[in-house]
């Protein structure tokens, strides 16, 4: 009785484990330990039975040494056999041929996977997976470890293959129709179901309106078509995937016809993604172009083959899209230097070479696009990403004219002027979002040159997300309260001080707080501030736009950039005269940048008693939080933390025994680089008493720092090694800074 008690408690914990987790591949992590355990065994797979290639295939396998094994249905196999028979087996020892030979003439044991690895199968047992007497798949256990299977573990097996079969029966065994699963899952009701088919002219249109009316997430629309076509759903990513290449040239019309693109992974696996994967012809027909027999197959929605096609509502593309506007745009070494001078700035291909590289930025995620002229050499272009250039493309030398003065046109530039550099803005729509971004081209030797600035679209960042340090956190909080006085971001250009300013501005935008802010450009937007953006070329200063301000009955002003004296002087006045000022400066550490303004003849007392406060800031690499790992630092790792945080503010960190750092290994979603987005590391001087008195006397950099120093202050190189210690990034990004800004 005990034992019928325990089992079903056990049977319980199984009911409730798969009614956690919504589909068998998720579950099936915390079940196959549970299973294994109970049975005392070693492994276990499930096969699932795939319709249009009557076999089955173990996409759940224990151990490392096999991802997937496919076996036909058919005695060739125990699980062939089984699937076959549709009867449950008990195998003492799969290698006695006479055994096997008792109970199917032909019946064979696929020791294929134990020749490939150090696994030995001993013993198996093996039960068909049943729904309504439909065959779902075949569950198999082996290596019982202290005897072998008896009679009591097969009724055991049989009860949970009964379980398995009705919770998955979708999963296993398809569906009769594509979106059948959405009903399953209530996502609608049958009878909205029959009325969409009915009144759409095709599956296409069909997913369309599923997405649009009733609001169907991809990743289920995927989903179902995945349990239907029983074959994998893949989605949009281009950081993983991208078009195979071949020396077939499969015509693009003919893919975007049949809803096909034929993809690859990382390790250049071809993947044949389909919006109809049971279409045997058209799968043949690919085969045969392409010459490969070894592909996977994988389903996927009609737009988002389109996107891999590098065609997409959503205008994301892939390099593949690339290749064909280049494919298109065609160049061959005779063409001469009046021919390339005629080619269009309207021609299709080139407009649609622009839009591509836009899109790619933006999708990449760079913040800068290059465009680079070599002499008698085709035009490099490059992207940052993550604040490191990386070749992305090049254009034909007979297109550069072309291309150059496409980009003119869309930033409304002087496309008959060549000869000296000139700065203009556009704007593209990507997934219906406007993106800016500010141009400046630059007369080379070689040509015209093109930088092309992605700005950040959209709202300010929380203050929490800036991975200031608890200390730095306190004292800013602390500083912005004050009712006046300036407080300074300083930085290289793209080291984040806009997004630093207006996240402290997030923090003390309240309603009773009157913020006007004057940027060049306006990147940033917020409600609740009034943003003005200046113009240069027009008289319109930063100097001008502080004092129109001034009138303007403000609490808070942000001004972008400090740049000559009018402006510091401008906002040293408005910061004495009871309001509280923002901007920033290029300097390199927080110190620096007090003789930086003195030097620009700013009055030493004025400029003492203004100042709240100064952020030095700069990007570093973080590592990818996918594939970093823990690991003891080395002796010359701990020596430099040592030496570079100061042997007498060491304590500070209470370094544990032994201290463990983190590196990035490399995976397929960093590019294998181990470094996946940036972080900030900060330096903040906050004014003090003694500080002030320093900067009466317009004392060196180094006696201020001292200063700044004993006074809390932390250099970049001290935050940067925090954030090493907290698992941030690596020693190689701190040496970064270490070599400029210690």
């Amino acid at each position: 009785m005990t034992d019928l008690g325990a089992n079903q408690s056990k049977f319980d914990h199984i009911n409730q484990l798969l009614t956690t987790y919504p589909s068998l591949m998720d579950a099936y992590h915390k079940f196959e330990p549970f299973i294994l355990e109970w049975f005392g065994a070693e492994r276990m797979s499930i096969f699932m039975r795939r319709r249009q290639h009557q076999d089955l295939v173990a996409r759940f396998k224990t151990g490392k040494e096999t991802k997937e094994i496919k076996v036909p249905i058919s005695p060739m196999s125990i699980a062939g056999y089984v699937a076959l028979s549709q009867s449950a087996l008990i195998i003492n020892d799969p290698y006695n041929k006479e055994e096997l030979a008792s109970i199917h003439k032909r019946l064979n044991f696929a020791d294929k996977f134990d020749k490939s690895s150090t696994f030995k199968t001993r013993n198996i047992i093996c039960i068909p997976i049943l729904d309504s007497g439909v065959l779902m798949g075949v569950m198999q256990i082996i290596n019982k470890k202290d005897a072998d299977f008896s009679s009591a573990d097969l009724d055991l097996a049989n009860q949970i293959s009964d379980i398995i079969g009705k919770k998955f029966r979708y999963e296993l065994g398809g569906t009769s129709e594509p979106f059948d699963y959405l009903v399953h899952r209530n996502l609608i009701s049958d009878s909205q179901l029959k009325k969409l088919k009915e009144s759409s002219n095709d599956d296409k249109q069909l997913v369309q309106r599923l997405a649009s009316e009733y609001r169907v997430p991809d990743d289920d629309l995927g989903m179902a078509l995945s349990v239907h076509y029983q074959v994998p759903y893949l989605a949009y990513l281009p950081d993983k995937y991208h078009l195979y290449q071949s020396e077939s040239k499969l015509n693009l019309s003919y893919l975007k016809r049949n809803l096909v693109a034929v993809i690859a992974d990382v390790a250049d696996n071809p993947i044949v993604l389909m919006a109809e994967p049971n279409n045997a012809t058209l799968l043949m027909e690919i085969e045969s172009a392409l010459g490969i027999d070894s592909y996977e197959i994988s389903v996927s929605l009609p737009n988002t083959i389109l996107q891999y096609l590098g065609e997409a509502s959503g205008g994301g593309g892939t390099p593949g899209a690339m290749d064909e506007i280049l494919d298109e745009i065609g160049t061959s070494a005779e063409e001469t230097d009046e021919q390339s001078d005629e080619m269009s700035d309207d021609a299709p291909a080139v407009v649609r070479l622009v839009s591509r590289v836009l899109h790619d930025a933006k999708r990449l995620n760079a913040s800068d696009i290059h465009v680079d002229p070599e002499k008698n050499a085709p035009t490099r272009v490059r992207m940052r990403i993550d604040g490191v250039c990386r070749d992305i493309t090049q254009v034909p030398a007979s297109h550069h004219n072309a291309v150059i003065a496409r980009i003119k046109i869309m930033s409304n530039l002087n496309i008959a002027e060549k000869r000296v550099p000139q700065d203009g803005k556009l704007s593209f729509r990507m997934s219906g979002q406007l993106i800016e971004v500010r141009v400046a081209t630059l007369p080379t030797v070689a040509g015209e040159g093109v930088v092309m600035r992605i700005l950040a679209a959209g709202g300010a960042m929380p203050m929490s997300k800036l991975n200031l340090s608890p200390r730095n956190h306190k004292r800013i909080l602390e500083l912005i309260q004050k009712p006046h006085g300036i407080m300074l971001v300083v930085g290289p250009t793209g080291s984040g001080k806009t997004t630093t300013l207006h996240a402290v501005l997030g923090h003390i935008n309240t309603p009773e707080k009157k913020i006007w802010t004057a940027e060049d450009p306006v990147e940033i937007t917020q409600p609740g501030l009034q943003q003005v953006q200046v113009s240069p070329k027009i008289g319109f200063t930063f100097a001008n736009a502080l004092r129109a301000f001034l009138r303007a009955d403000p609490d808070i002003i942000l001004i972008g950039e400090m740049r000559d004296k009018e402006t510091a002087h401008a906002g040293i006045e408005a910061s004495l005269t009871g309001h509280l000022v923002f901007s920033t400066l290029h300097t390199n550490s927080a110190p620096e940048t007090i003789t930086r303004l003195l030097d620009l003849g700013l009055d030493p007392v004025n400029f003492s008693d203004a100042c709240v406060g100064i952020l030095a800031q700069r990007l570093i690499r973080t590592l990818c939080g996918n594939c970093k790992e823990k690991y003891p630092a080395t002796e010359s790792e701990v020596a430099f933390i040592k030496r570079q945080y100061g042997e007498e503010y060491i304590e500070e960190l209470n370094l544990p025994e032994p201290l463990m750092l983190h590196k990035g290994k490399g995976c397929e979603e960093c590019g294998d680089t181990g470094y996946r987005g940036r972080t900030g590391v900060h330096e903040l001087l906050a004014m003090t008493n003694e500080l002030r008195a320093l900067v009466y006397k317009e004392a060196s950099v180094h006696a201020m720092k001292d200063q700044a120093m004993s006074d809390g202050m932390r250099t970049l190189t001290q935050d940067g090694i925090l954030k090493v210690i907290k698992g941030d990034t690596d020693i190689a990004q701190v040496q970064i800074i270490s070599g400029g800004g210690h």
